[in-house]
């Protein structure tokens, strides 16, 4: 009689301590902007070998149902935080005066850049004078491209911009566009190469346009000040994986590949591999992984207000933050 009463005892401190651990694990959501790929990959290897859980949060992974839900839903306080992009959320702040803050950096530099079929024989912006550019319909495209015309002594006047929306490699291939801007190094290049379509691309930042951060993670002020602990614990816990993603990318690659999104943007590993390998560079930070640093938001916004991006004074007060990791 003693030995089951032991033994009830023992099971009812089991179960109260389960209970205990499981009130202690905070839900925290984060909105990806777009599918799940490379760039998601430490996400997922956070996920599979308990680092979220070891921090004592519970990750939500959802996906968008347009480009600029991430940016909305996470200044609205519909997810803790959202992937998107730099530029938009210095507009975000100086434009509509959204009370929005990026807490990291994931890609430290453009993956956008003026993609071509190599036997166009395009090697430079110059040489896009003629010819017809291809992009996504959005104003950044247009003032990244007018930037490096402008710094190569071309004409801009003379490109012909198309809005083919996100038909990018399409449009190359079907010749409806000589080149494409919007195109990321990461995606639609290896896609080209994968499909049999030598591809050539040239980067922005090598014709004036500033290394900006090409995807950062965003949440709202309110979210911040409510959510900071489990924010920070999110990056202690993403910065241990990425560490493990750059140790064994192979690894990663076959959890991400678990992870993916089969029925809506299934992946193709040799593409997904060789964006790894274009990512990995560009996500390695000098010190913590997410940092960054004042001097890239300034630049950015300078050179969004002279592209005329911006019509606002800049304002870039409490726009980001570092984590405490």
């Amino acid at each position: 009689m003693k030995k089951f009463t032991l033994a009830l005892a023992s099971a009812a401190i089991i179960l109260l301590l389960s209970a205990c651990n499981q009130e202690e694990t905070e839900k925290v959501s984060i909105m990806l902007d777009w599918y799940p790929n490379a760039v998601h990959s430490f996400l997922y290897v956070a996920q599979e070998k308990g680092y979220f859980e070891e921090e004592g949060i519970e990750l939500d992974i959802q996906f968008p149902a347009n480009p600029t839900d991430p940016i909305n839903l996470a200044a609205a306080g519909k997810v803790t935080m959202g992937i998107t992009y730099q530029p938009d959320v210095i507009i975000a702040k100086s434009e509509q005066g959204i009370g929005v803050k990026s807490v990291g950096v994931l890609v430290r530099s453009p993956l956008n850049h003026v993609a071509f079929l190599k036997e166009s024989g395009i090697q430079s912006p110059k040489d896009l004078e003629g010819k017809t550019i291809g992009y996504t319909g959005i104003p950044l495209n247009e003032a990244m491209l007018k930037t490096m015309t402008d710094a190569d002594g071309a004409d801009y006047s003379k490109v012909k911009m198309v809005d083919v929306g996100f038909e990018l490699n399409s449009s190359l291939v079907s010749e409806k566009a000589d080149a494409v801007i919007g195109a990321y190094i990461n995606h639609e290049v290896p896609l080209l190469e994968y499909q049999g379509y030598p591809t050539g691309y040239i980067d922005p930042t090598d014709y004036g346009v500033p290394s900006f951060y090409e995807l950062v993670v965003v949440t709202s002020d309110d979210t911040w000040k409510k959510d900071q602990k489990n924010i920070e614990a999110f990056w202690r816990a993403a910065g241990k994986a990425f560490t493990d993603m750059e140790k064994d990318p192979e690894e990663a690659l076959s959890i991400l590949l678990k992870h993916q999104d089969e029925a809506n943007f299934p992946l193709i590993e040799e593409v997904e591999r060789e964006s790894l390998s274009v990512l990995l560079p560009k996500m390695t930070s000098p010190g913590k992984f997410g940092e960054q640093d004042e001097e890239t938001w300034k630049v950015t916004a300078d050179w969004m207000k002279e592209s005329g991006l911006l019509k606002k004074e800049v304002n870039l007060d409490g726009i980001f933050v570092n984590m405490d990791q």
